[in-house]
């Protein structure tokens, strides 16, 4: 694995690891707000996924090593495009896998540019302004407790002003022309399942949707069930 610094149309840090197996397809990681490239789901997910395709998993503004304030999808899409015209410049085909927040980014990128081959949205919301976000639901705090407790990593995370004008994924999801698959828990308490099922059921592509039974939020799923999260992403991605 290498690590890469590229920067942003409005001048912002982004890194990026880069995990190179000789593959002409690439799958850009795109974690959600709180979570970097160097997470340990990250790092584990991105070599599950190195053994069938090159990996960049990346950390969006405000987060990890990049620099900037986060600032919950109303910027962060400079960020995607900067780490797809890297990816263009190098393979053949690129696939997105965008998780919450990150899972919002990828729909838009898919939406508003034809410079990628297939996406997978996991717990994306349809609306910022409706995300339920429930942190004193069991199914919140014990994986942020147990499973992902990392103060290194929330000691990076910088804010910037949420507020701020943001695009929702539902109004642009019937753009996206590539395949794309939506992938739901069926107990996440952060983005509730409705928000997967609403764009699926709006996008016009080809498209699938599933739901992961007794699952939670974004990268929870893959840390409840690793191995099934990456055959059903490889499948699609090979489909």
């Amino acid at each position: 694995m290498i690590e890469k610094f590229l920067k942003t149309t409005d001048d912002i840090k982004i890194a990026i690891n880069h995990y190179q197996n000789s593959n002409d397809t690439v799958i850009i990681l795109c974690p959600g707000w709180f979570m970097t490239k160097d997470s340990a789901a990250f790092k584990k997910m991105s070599e599950d996924f190195t053994g069938y395709y090159d990996v960049i998993a990346m950390d969006f503004r405000g987060h990890g090593k990049s620099s900037g304030f986060y600032t919950f999808t109303s910027n962060e899409e400079k960020d995607l495009e900067a780490v797809v015209d890297f990816a263009k410049s190098k393979y053949k085909k690129i696939y997105l896998c965008g998780f919450s927040l990150g899972g919002a980014l990828v729909l838009l990128h898919g939406a508003k540019n034809n410079d990628i081959d297939k996406i997978i949205a996991v717990s994306a919301p349809a609306d910022f302004y409706k995300i339920e976000n429930h942190m004193y639901s069991p199914d919140a705090w014990i994986p942020t407790l147990f499973q992902k407790f990392e103060p290194l990593r929330w000691l990076t995370i910088r804010a910037g002003f949420p507020w701020l004008d943001k695009d929702k994924p539902l109004d642009f999801v019937d753009k996206i022309k590539v395949p794309t698959l939506f992938i739901a828990g069926e107990k996440d308490p952060t983005v509730f399942p409705w928000h997967t099922k609403k764009l699926y059921e709006k996008a016009l592509c080809k498209k699938d949707y599933k739901l992961f039974k007794n699952a939670r939020h974004a990268e929870d799923l893959y840390n409840d069930f690793p191995g099934g999260f990456i055959k059903t992403c490889i499948e699609w991605y090979k489909s």
